[in-house]
């Protein structure tokens, strides 16, 4: 794909992607939110089994859900926009956990198209935090992470890994290597 509009983080859970999310609105790109975490933080506060540790089915059909409307938003947008995780991330839930996928779920998943390549945060120790949202622990984001490196390239997309450096450094890494410009403004 050549269309290098519509970029995805993802990675390891607590590797720095929405810090480097942030970073990238900082410097005047168009950034579209996780869809997760808001999910979880819904569910949470509305006692809905919408969890992906609780309701699998319930937690991915909202993320696909929400990865749809969030392409759709930027559909006339013609700049770039970054993506923390897409709908490839919700899909590879239900593979790694060996849960058939809906047929329904599955093509709004696969209609959700986005640019190759996609940027991987990499396992790192000293960011992973434990909270309300974000309850697995270090070694499952591991196997998670291991899980979503098969995912993309399994649906045409390659993979770039972020280095270990600053969010700035990040940034700065990231948009080199699209050919992009340090900062939309």
């Amino acid at each position: 794909m050549t269309d290098k509009r519509r970029i995805v983080i993802s990675g390891c859970s607590s590797g720095g992607k929405s810090t480097l999310l942030a970073e990238l609105a900082a410097r005047g790109f168009h950034t579209v939110e996780e869809p997760g975490r808001n999910i979880v933080r819904e569910a949470l506060a509305t006692g809905s089994d919408a969890l992906p540790w609780v309701n699998p089915e319930a937690f991915v059909r909202k993320a696909i859900e929400y990865a749809c409307t969030s392409l759709a938003s930027v559909r006339g947008l013609n700049a770039p926009a970054f993506f923390d995780r897409s709908a490839i991330d919700a899909l590879a839930h239900f593979e790694r956990l060996s849960i058939p996928l809906p047929a329904d779920l599955e093509a709004r998943g696969r209609a959700c198209v986005y640019s190759s390549p996609v940027f991987f945060a990499p396992p790192w120790p000293a960011l992973y935090e434990q909270d309300d949202e974000r309850p697995l622990p270090y070694e499952e984001a591991v196997r998670e992470y291991n899980w979503l490196r098969l995912a993309y390239p399994k649906r045409g997309l390659a993979i770039i890994d972020l280095p270990k450096t600053g969010v700035g450094a990040r940034a700065d890494f990231m948009l080199r290597t699209l050919g992009l410009p340090l900062s939309a403004a």
